[in-house]
């Protein structure tokens, strides 16, 4: 009874143990293999936001119990660059730090484990991150070294192989996506995106960053980012149309229906509504709850269906309570799938645009 008085405690809106967000930002998201970061390594970005979120706050760097960075590509030494972005940030050695690796939702995961240890008492303060540079990734991957025989044998093992636009694929054929409904949707991405970025909401969230480019004829130049490079304005469904599908001859799913590979990292800091109050922060938004759900891997997209009830059950909150969901676009066929499984309205589902 005293454990469940305490999470209750824990849950209550503006209590002082209440996880709470005081900063955050991130850096412009560029396009891979060609944009502005196609030369810059994660300790980088990771230092350009671990020293935007402390800039915001000014707090005492010392405070923070952990670091946690989210990274899906990440070789085996990905803890010791984003160690360095950290250092460099000058966020002192004692602050210890680890990465998390939950694919796609990498970033949201680091979050939950520093907020959930939070909750636990583990510390008060951390700094939950994500970061990803796929210009400097091999993005054709090397296999697992898993015992193959074994694989095969299996079929939802074996599923773990389809390539992602195929997933994406199965999505649409699976529960009947069209081609001019994902480019309807995506045209209408772009189009929000476009907007936001017009109207400058993007700049509030974004640190700039100074880095340094290799151009085509090997010359070294620097260069200031301060937007976003793969909003698309002007994006027409008739535009979309003309496009090849991308994985398979018969298929609707293209370029311009998919999200692009980038290059980008973001943090935010995360604390007790005690100390946010104590140090006289303001609170930007708190964590309520979280769920993570598996799917068959040949529909990985479909995940959300299924987590966002589930994290809205554990909250005691319904869709309709929703004023905004911001939704992965990895494709626009596992988007609309979400998006209608869950009766979500368009004008809910991520209204400054995403990435497709």
């Amino acid at each position: 009874m005293q454990r469940i008085e305490r999470i209750q405690q824990h849950l209550q809106a503006g209590a002082p143990t209440e996880i709470v967000i005081v900063a955050a930002t991130r850096t412009p998201i560029t396009k891979a293999k060609r944009g502005a970061f196609k030369d810059t390594t994660p300790d980088v970005l990771l230092r350009h936001v671990f020293q935007g979120v402390l800039a915001q706050t000014k707090i005492d760097p010392s405070l923070i119990g952990d670091v946690v960075v989210g990274n899906v590509l990440q070789p085996g030494s990905a803890a010791g660059g984003a160690r360095m972005g950290q250092l460099c940030a000058g966020i002192p050695f004692s602050v210890p730090l680890t990465t998390v690796n939950r694919q796609c939702s990498s970033g949201l995961q680091a979050f939950a484990n520093v907020a959930s240890a939070i909750q636990a008492g583990f510390y008060d303060v951390g700094i939950a991150a994500g970061v990803e540079c796929m210009s400097l990734t091999d993005m054709g991957g090397t296999a697992p070294d898993v015992c193959w025989e074994q694989v095969h044998a299996n079929k939802a093992a074996r599923n773990c192989t389809v390539p992602m636009g195929i997933t994406s694929e199965n999505v649409a054929e699976k529960y009947g996506i069209t081609r001019t409904q994902q480019d309807t949707f995506a045209a209408a991405s772009h189009a929000k995106a476009h907007a936001a970025q017009e109207h400058g909401w993007f700049s509030r969230e974004i640190t700039p960053v100074t880095t340094t480019r290799t151009t085509a004829d090997g010359v070294d130049q620097q260069v200031t980012v301060t937007a976003d490079e793969g909003v698309r304005p002007g994006t027409t469904v008739d535009g979309l149309a003309k496009l090849k599908a991308s994985f398979k001859p018969s298929g609707t799913t293209t370029a311009g229906n998919s999200s692009q590979v980038s290059d980008g990292a973001a943090a935010c800091l995360v604390m007790t509504r005690r100390v946010a109050e104590q140090l006289k922060l303001p609170i930007l938004g708190s964590f309520v709850s979280y769920a993570v759900v598996g799917v068959p891997p040949e529909i990985m997209g479909v995940g959300p269906a299924v987590a966002i009830p589930a994290a809205l059950k554990k909250a005691g909150l319904t869709i309709d309570q929703i004023d905004v969901f911001e939704l992965n676009e990895a494709f626009a066929s596992q988007a609309l799938y979400c998006q209608q499984t869950l009766q979500i309205p368009s004008h809910k589902i991520n209204p400054t645009g995403t990435t497709v």
